[in-house]
């Protein structure tokens, strides 16, 4: 399995910079060893497109770009546009998967009523956006998460149910799928033929920490309470061997910490 990371958090403050600031976390996790990265799909615009220089930047860390991350709008036509833009950028760089997401609501529940009607919009969509991967070697991995239309296992079943198996997969979250009141390793169990792509992080098991919030109890892997070992069983029992991307939203003290922290822990703990 390829262990990644994920950028994005190193690009969310200052814009006017974002240049050196993709060069920076490319230069931690190289130097802390992961192989792979990932980045939210913005960062074709912040490159002018340039993947050319993208490209330089990654083997001049000797990293590979595995997938990029769109989220949706409330604009399907505009999302497929976009697909079709990020789509291009990853042929031109090598990246293999796209990532969903939902729209997300910016307050409380993070948890909502099973909107049927909005699920089928997004299968619609992921089945379209599916079928232009499949025509250029990709995969489209959708990527259920807390505050967005799937999320629960009721929510992520529908999605399944709506889309076609060979044009759409799913990105399983550790920390979100335990948000969301499942067994992360019956989830992985349960979903292994549809699984493409995984993302890793921990959780703080502390309901009364940010219950106005609750993704502010991830956590580096290791430092919570999901069942690491087990879900990497899971994985090596159903044949997966893909991408294993860690991610954390907020960070205890800094990106490059917090990826140390991860990075120690795949190999300390599951041999990675």
């Amino acid at each position: 399995m390829k262990i990644a990371y994920t950028g994005w958090t190193w690009l969310i403050n200052h814009e006017d910079n974002y240049k050196w600031e993709f060069e920076q976390f490319l230069k931690e996790v190289s130097d802390l060893g992961y192989q792979a990265v990932e980045n939210f799909a913005f960062i074709t615009k912040y490159f002018d497109n340039d993947a050319d220089e993208v490209n330089g930047l990654l083997k001049k860390y000797n990293l590979e770009l595995v997938n990029l991350y769109e989220h949706y709008t409330n604009d399907p036509e505009a999302d497929y546009q976009s697909a079709l833009e990020y789509v291009d950028f990853m042929k031109r760089t090598g990246a293999t998967y796209l990532n969903l997401q939902g729209v997300m609501w910016e307050d409380a529940p993070n948890n909502r009523p099973t909107d049927d009607a909005r699920i089928r919009e997004y299968a619609e969509l992921s089945n379209k956006i599916g079928k232009l991967c499949r025509e250029n070697g990709m995969y489209a991995c959708f990527h259920p998460h807390a505050n967005t239309p799937v999320f629960t296992e009721e929510q992520i079943d529908l999605l399944m149910e709506y889309t076609d198996p060979e044009l759409v997969y799913l990105c399983l979250d550790t920390a979100h799928t335990t948000l969301a009141g499942m067994d992360p390793v019956k989830a992985f169990d349960k979903y292994a033929s549809r699984l493409a792509y995984v993302h890793l992080k921990d959780v703080d098991p502390d309901e009364t920490v940010h219950p106005e919030w609750p993704m502010k109890r991830f956590r580096p892997l290791g430092v919570g309470t999901v069942d690491f070992k087990g879900i990497y069983k899971s994985l090596q029992k159903n044949g997966y061997d893909g991408v294993l991307c860690v991610e954390l939203d907020i960070q205890p003290v800094c990106n490059y910490k917090s990826a140390m922290v991860s990075r120690r822990y795949l190999h300390d703990v599951l041999g990675l």
